[in-house]
């Protein structure tokens, strides 16, 4: 047993302990915390139910194949890897499903070729846009989102060109 397998228990223990000297109900803080945590379930469940139905839909559907062989010759153009536009298509929606692609992209082309690369550095560089603007905005009921889906797909989408482009100067 190391000591990484013990760092969990031992800030729980020292949580209780704390709350223990401190002489506060450990047992009511925790039960109103998870009553806290559920009603945030609560509000952002159907946001996050919309968000995962409407991504396997667009999956199963063959959708985003379709949108990816269409601007492969654009992709190929610009210096962007067209294996790896369905990534770019699909991690703003699903965290799963871009790890799952990625995944593919590793096993038909390797972790050290282009399109391998620069999928590394999208996923690791990108957020599921979708899933957390609908987490965030649901758990403060938040109506207006303004400008951040807009900010956040430039964001996707300069991950996307950038990433290239830095596989292309570190290659």
């Amino acid at each position: 047993m190391s000591f990484s397998d013990l760092i969990v228990p031992l800030i729980f223990a020292g949580v209780l302990i704390y709350g223990v000297c401190v002489k506060t109900d450990v047992f009511a803080e925790f039960t109103e915390g998870v009553k806290d945590g559920l009603r945030t379930v609560y509000d952002v469940f159907p946001s996050l139910f919309c968000l995962v139905i409407t991504v396997g839909v667009f999956r199963a559907s063959g959708g985003a194949e379709l949108i990816t062989s269409v601007l492969s010759p654009v992709l190929g153009a610009v210096g962007f890897p067209p294996e790896c536009g369905e990534l770019m298509l699909l991690r703003p929606l699903s965290g799963s499903g871009s790890i799952a692609l990625f995944e593919r992209i590793l096993t038909d082309f390797g972790p050290d070729s282009f399109p391998g690369r620069v999928a590394s550095v999208i996923l690791g560089s990108s957020e599921t846009t979708f899933y957390t603007l609908s987490v965030y905005f649901a758990a403060v009921s938040a109506r207006k989102t303004r400008y951040a889906l807009a900010a956040a797909l430039i964001g996707d989408l300069t991950c996307a060109a950038v990433s290239a482009a830095a596989v292309n100067i570190l290659l």
